[in-house]
């Protein structure tokens, strides 16, 4: 179950997302702000959110797009990314960070970030160059920089890929390589039976359709299952009280 809540930006501009909090019993005050895929907030994104707030979560997943023609906002969203650190999408995340820090019950010290595909690139940048810093990040299917040395900085990292997703084959061990390296510490699978997109439930025409391109796409279980419980023990530990 999720709200919707407008974060107030400069320039008197707001940020739509969707907010997923836990029950009192299971609350564990920390925090994890979603960043969604291509398709933007989506119910799909919303369903994420609420799984994090049923694990003790507060979870905030912001809409980077908004209004408009999704092509342009898409390419504008990316073409933000791209200004690693400075674009519109890092200073966006980063007001909702700190308005996911301000909620009650949530400890602005334990947050960290998940994202998808598109977006699961940009969690891993906004995790090492953001200017706000996040605890653990956890890309799925993630386009990985070619220089890996702008993610020195980075947190601990859960980063899960599908074996056949040949638009980002290589990726896993491209990551893999670059953390070890860097001494950063992580947890990288790639789960050979998957697709792009097996962590995601698209809708049964998009789902069709991804099963016939190059990223061999559509929603996994038993992979999406396992990266869940990799991805839950992996916060749990490095966003404990």
């Amino acid at each position: 179950m999720t709200t919707e809540v407008d974060i107030a930006l400069t320039g008197g501009r707001s940020l739509h997302a969707a907010l997923a909090e836990p029950p009192p019993a299971v609350a564990n005050g920390a925090g994890v702000l979603v960043v969604h895929e291509a398709l933007g907030l989506t119910d799909d994104m919303r369903r994420i959110a609420a799984r994090f707030a049923d694990n003790g979560y507060t979870a905030l997943a912001p809409d980077f797009l908004g209004a408009g023609w999704k092509p342009l906002c898409i390419a504008r969203f990316v073409q933000g990314i791209g200004k690693v650190g400075s674009g519109r999408p890092y200073r966006e995340l980063a007001a909702a960070q700190q308005w996911l820090g301000h909620r009650d019950g949530v400890d602005p010290a334990r947050i960290g970030v998940i994202g998808l595909c598109m977006g699961g690139g940009f969690a891993l940048l906004y995790a090492a160059r953001g200017g706000q810093p996040v605890q653990v990040v956890a890309p799925f299917y993630a386009a990985v920089p070619k220089d890996d040395a702008i993610l020195g900085d980075l947190c601990p990292t859960v980063a899960s890929y599908g074996g056949r997703d040949f638009a980002f084959r290589g990726g896993a061990a491209r990551l893999e390589e670059g953390l070890t390296r860097l001494g950063i510490e992580h947890d990288v699978r790639t789960y050979p039976g998957a697709g792009h997109g097996f962590l995601s439930r698209h809708g049964p025409w998009l789902t069709r359709i991804e099963r016939v391109t190059p990223m061999g796409g559509g929603y996994d279980e038993a992979a999406a299952e396992d990266a869940w419980a990799r991805m839950l023990a992996f916060f749990g530990t490095r966003l404990s009280a």
